[in-house]
């Protein structure tokens, strides 16, 4: 893969610095790198691969040139950082909870719904840290048997607060060694040998807005729009690894063998389930590794199409660094990104100097299946001509549309530069499609 212009938001936090050990550990391609955090941290100075970096605020050019950006921190920067890099013709990809559930936001556990990433306007969610390893071993189950209903309680480290969180478990849990008074200032009580079944503000439903969210952004990862899901989410003295239990109801009975053999194909999921020998996913097991650990595989006693199981993940990578890169990959895999398209342009560019223009493969007569089909095959986007118009697509969206292909063509090519991005669908006489991405221009004549 070729390199990428990178921005990280939030470079300093929590989830920032194992972003940054992750970006070396998978070896991303960077060309360049922008590491942006809060004013407190501006001017430290950050070794990434070999190579300092000086840490920058935010600013009105944060995002020119760059082809991707990871923020990671608070919600009010990121509605901020995310638009701002996606005018500038970037990619951001988000870790708060601001636009998870928008509905032209893919919101993505690459593993589970990759695919829902061609649809994207220049931002893409990264779910909640609890609703990531309940999405993946869902939709691993679901291979055998329909999802009925979903109940589950979360065991949540202090990490998914932020570093102030970690340093205050730290110092509370001294203190209380010692006899002394440390008072709360993360969390409402003190969380030292304790546990708080509170995880964000209460709704007037009376589940949590963490609870919610899960609910929430399980039923958009998995598709399932009217999934019945309940959850308690719990803080409790652990430093990293979120912890879940899990029951699931079927339309019929599911062995613990058959759970275990599902699971066990499914991608970033790694069952250790042997209880007979004390074997099962813990947090200080499962800290610093990618995999979401499955264990206590059992089939649930109130209920005969019941499943009960056990999730440990590292809140920190899977949980929010790790599956943050995943989605870059994908997405340069896909040539989603505007690097991608950059080298397509490119290439086509030296192309096009030694011939004419080619034909758009489209006729009035085809379907759009059979055009997709060619221009995937050919690695090209188009100007293309639908129902009389010529139809401008970059990057998967129309940008222009005219009668006159001479004057759209330099109107598109002057204006878009092939990165902006407006509608995510092409109308044709007989009906409206949805697009999915393309990547460089084949005039049409």
């Amino acid at each position: 893969m070729a390199g990428l212009n990178v921005v990280v938001v939030g470079a300093t936090g929590a989830v920032g610095t194992v972003f940054l050990k992750v970006l070396e550990q998978r070896k991303f391609p960077v060309m360049d790198l922008k590491l942006v955090a809060s004013p407190r941290s501006v001017g430290k100075r950050i070794r990434v691969r070999g190579k300092e970096y000086t840490v920058e605020a935010l600013g009105p050019d944060t995002f020119k040139g760059a082809d991707i950006a990871f923020v990671s921190a608070d919600g009010s920067i990121s509605k901020v950082a995310c638009p701002q890099a996606a005018q500038a013709g970037a990619v951001a990809i988000d870790d708060s909870s601001v636009f998870r559930m928008e509905t032209d936001v893919p919101l993505v556990v690459p593993e589970v719904n990759d695919d829902d990433l061609e649809r994207h306007k220049g931002i893409v969610s990264i779910p909640n840290c609890t609703t990531t390893p309940l999405a993946m071993t869902l939709h691993a189950l679901r291979q055998g048997a329909e999802i009925k209903r979903v109940t589950v309680a979360t065991y949540q480290a202090v990490s998914g607060t932020g570093r102030a969180a970690m340093d205050e478990l730290t110092e509370q849990s001294r203190a209380a060694l010692d006899g002394r008074e440390h008072p709360p200032k993360a969390y409402p009580h003190p969380i030292a040998f304790n546990l708080l079944p509170q995880v964000d503000s209460f709704l007037d439903n009376g589940y949590t807005r963490e609870e919610w969210k899960m609910v929430q952004e399980t039923r958009k990862i998995l598709h399932l729009p009217d999934l019945p899901i309940s959850s308690t989410c719990v803080r409790v003295p652990v430093q990293v690894c979120h912890s879940e239990a899990v029951h699931v109801e079927f339309d019929r009975p599911m062995t613990a063998a058959e759970a275990r053999e599902l699971l066990s194909r499914m991608p970033g999921v790694k069952v250790l389930d042997r209880p007979e020998q004390s074997e099962y996913p813990m947090p200080l097991q499962a800290a610093g590794t990618d995999e979401t650990w499955v264990g206590r595989i059992r089939q649930d006693a109130s209920h005969p199409n019941g499943l009960a199981f056990w999730v440990v993940s590292d809140n920190l990578r899977k949980g929010a660094a790790l599956n943050a890169i995943q989605i870059a990959e994908e997405m340069q895999r896909r040539e989603l990104l505007p690097a991608g398209r950059s080298q397509a342009r490119s290439s086509q560019k030296n192309t096009e100097a030694g011939r004419q223009p080619a034909k758009a493969h489209a006729q009035a007569n085809s379907t759009f299946e059979e055009d997709f089909r060619w221009y995937k095959a050919h690695k090209s986007e188009l100007l293309l001509k639908y129902g009389g118009v010529y139809v401008a697509i970059i990057g998967g969206r129309v940008v222009d549309s005219d009668p006159d292909f001479g004057k759209l063509a330099p109107r598109v090519f002057a204006k878009y530069g092939h990165r902006d991005t407006l509608m995510p669908h092409v109308t044709r006489e007989d009906r409206t499609i949805e697009m999915p991405s393309l990547i460089t221009v084949i005039p049409a004549q």
